[in-house]
């Protein structure tokens, strides 16, 4: 009874934890917009641009369009997605709607007088605020509602879709201020949020994967496994050249442990052979939980 309560309890607290993040991260990417892409009038991709362009054109507030135009993408994915379509997302729609109704208008000059400036602080600021988002299994809809949809009954990536779809939102900002200068400014904006986007996701969680071949692999495999405190598997190997059978630990750690790792093992065989290379996501015991 009382583990069951332990249990319940430290969900309710991760989930918690992950709904305040992603409320961090939504107040960052709303404010991007504030502070930087709205007063320079810039349009960046997804929804939030289509509110920009509407907004430029006739001032009906973002918060309004942005709000209605993912409740109608959401009802259709419901439809068409099924009823346990993502909650994270809903919860995302309504905070981004509410931050922007409380906050477009507290700016009424350009922070930064300098149209690249604004579209690279807040391309950073929103890329950095989306990837607080993305991190705790959230979502802000928009596009990539549109891509989950026509990627049930095509077979395109959503990557590709939502690329499309910002690329034609950004363009159309051409229609309502016939300048080619914001339609330039506001691809640049696309670019650094997709790059400190993908910087923030991969920057502190970056691991390597590490083959070390040595005779002294039963002290690097201990060293590995209880000092480094990762997971270590031997592999049975055999050298082609030399025709001997060896052992070849594999091991998976943070890219940061790497250093005192290397120090180590010199230390231990400086003879090591060691190969090691990026990996693009880890997951479980020590490493990131799956959130799908």
């Amino acid at each position: 009874m009382f583990t069951q309560l332990f249990t319940t309890q430290k969900k309710l607290m991760l989930t918690i934890q992950d709904y305040g993040i992603m409320t961090l991260g939504l107040f960052l990417f709303t404010m991007a917009w504030n502070l930087f892409v709205l007063p320079a009038e810039i349009a960046g991709g997804g929804i939030s641009g289509v509110g920009a362009i509407i907004f430029y054109a006739t001032k009906i507030p973002i918060s309004i369009t942005y709000f209605v135009i993912n409740i109608f993408l959401v009802l259709i994915a419901i439809k068409i997605l099924g009823a346990n379509f993502g909650v994270k997302t809903i919860y995302s729609i309504i905070v981004v709607s509410a931050f922007f109704a409380i906050f477009q208008d507290m700016l009424k000059e350009p922070l930064v007088d300098d149209m690249f400036l604004s579209s690279v602080l807040g391309g950073m600021m929103s890329g950095i605020g989306l990837g607080l988002v993305f991190s705790r299994g959230g979502s802000t809809g928009g596009t990539d509602i549109i891509a989950m949809i026509i990627n049930k009954y095509r077979n395109v990536s959503p990557g590709r879709v939502i690329m499309l779809c910002d690329v034609v939102i950004i363009a159309s900002v051409y229609f309502v201020f016939q300048s080619a200068e914001k339609l330039v400014y506001g691809y640049v904006m696309m670019w650094v949020v997709s790059y400190s986007l993908d910087s923030f996701l991969s920057g502190a969680n970056r691991s390597a994967q590490m083959f070390i071949i040595s005779k002294e692999y039963e002290k690097i495999a201990e060293y590995i496994n209880t000092e480094a405190i990762r997971g270590v598997t031997l592999l049975q190997g055999s050298g082609w050249y030399t025709k001997q059978e060896t052992k070849v630990i594999m091991s998976v750690v943070r890219k940061k442990e790497t250093g005192a790792i290397f120090r180590k093992i010199k230390q231990i065989d400086p003879d090591a052979f060691i190969s090691m290379g990026s990996v693009m996501g880890v997951y479980g015991q020590g490493f990131d939980k799956l959130k799908l």
